[in-house]
């Protein structure tokens, strides 16, 4: 039950196709040399910290044009005003995305170029500022937020943090929204569910027979998520066969949103093997006696998802099957969840 995803909807947002970033994306920087009448156009590979999609780009140097010196081309002093602005990446809708692995390595040039880099962004009339610090440059948080930026989302090993230019309302996305979860509906061909019992939970389940649930992992499905939660929570092997139904619930864990995908899997073994440092028991119970306890007949929900899966066994419900299809707004394959019926599977599949 380890891990959750949250749905990120600022990484979505700056997610355009690789075609389309490929022909937008360019470095706000000087390049580190330059030939004595043309500038450098050394490619660099970047990584963008909110898109997280790898790039090949060219530096664009920040100078306002050139001038003759005695001995031929020069920069403009405007490059010497500028050398202190941040390595940075244009992103797809006027913003910019600070490169977090040039960062300068002390808190005073740190403050002086993102002073700076603001004031040279908003001379460029950018809109939207993206900034990831790492765990190991934490002392620039402060520093950050006495410019004006705000706390957009933190994992583990960064924090990200916003700045939004123009004069006007914010368009930049807000933070990742929802949590997912999954249940496995497991049964076999007795008519038997496999259920568990949690050693930790809320007083009003606690020792009640249920799903095994959990939180799926980033970039992972939701019905492997849910072999995967029944694997390590029974030791019992399955197949997806279905995703049954799904809740959404909204202010569930720090004012998150929650979505729980119910999947019927089929079982490709029996013997059971619970993860002792979460689950108390796992059996594999009758189907009605399933149906029949207090948890299932007294909760709304339990009972309604039960009553459907046991419609779906009785070929009086059909659920979604999962189909790969790739999509042109897509960086790659996905994933398109819809119903289709027996006669209709292999036209459709």
């Amino acid at each position: 039950m380890e891990g959750s995803l949250l749905v990120d909807s600022a990484a979505a947002s700056l997610g355009a196709t690789p075609a389309a970033r490929r022909r937008r994306a360019r470095f706000l920087s000087c390049p580190c040399s330059a030939s004595s009448d043309a500038p450098a156009t050394r490619a660099w590979t970047s990584y963008s910290s909110a898109c997280k999609m790898p790039r090949t780009v060219k530096p664009v140097s920040r100078v306002n044009g050139w001038r003759n010196g005695g001995n031929g081309h020069g920069w403009a002093t405007a490059r010497e005003e500028s050398s202190s602005v941040l390595e940075a990446l244009e992103d797809e809708y006027g913003g910019v995305v600070v490169d977090a692995h040039r960062l300068p390595s002390g808190t005073g040039e740190f403050a002086r170029s993102l002073a700076a880099s603001l004031s040279y962004w908003k001379s460029a009339g950018k809109k939207g500022v993206w900034l990831k610090l790492p765990l190991d440059r934490s002392e620039f948080i402060p520093l950050a937020v006495k410019e004006g930026f705000r706390y957009h989302h933190a994992e583990e090993s960064y924090l990200m943090l916003t700045y939004w230019i123009p004069d006007e309302p914010c368009l930049l996305p807000a933070n990742a929204s929802h949590q997912v979860g999954v249940g496995g509906f497991v049964i076999n061909d007795q008519m038997e569910v496999l259920v568990v019992q949690e050693k930790y939970s809320a007083s009003s389940s606690l020792g009640a027979w249920k799903l095994p649930t959990g939180f799926i992992h980033a970039s992972e499905e939701f019905f492997t998520g849910a072999v995967r939660e029944v694997k390590e929570e029974t030791g019992v092997d399955t197949e997806f066969m279905e995703l049954i139904a799904f809740r959404h619930a909204h202010n569930v864990a720090f004012q998150k949103s929650d979505l729980f995908f119910i999947c019927l899997l089929r079982p490709l073994s029996n013997e059971i093997k619970i993860d002792e440092a979460e689950i108390q028991a796992a059996k594999w119970m009758p189907l009605r006696e399933f149906m029949e306890q207090p948890l299932v007949q007294e909760d709304h929900m339990f009972r309604k998802i039960s009553d459907i899966c046991v419609q779906r066994l009785r070929r009086r419900y059909r659920g979604l099957t999962a189909h790969r299809v790739v999509s042109k707004f897509d960086a790659g394959a996905s994933t398109l969840y819809y119903s289709v019926a027996e006669h209709d599977r292999g036209y459709l599949s």
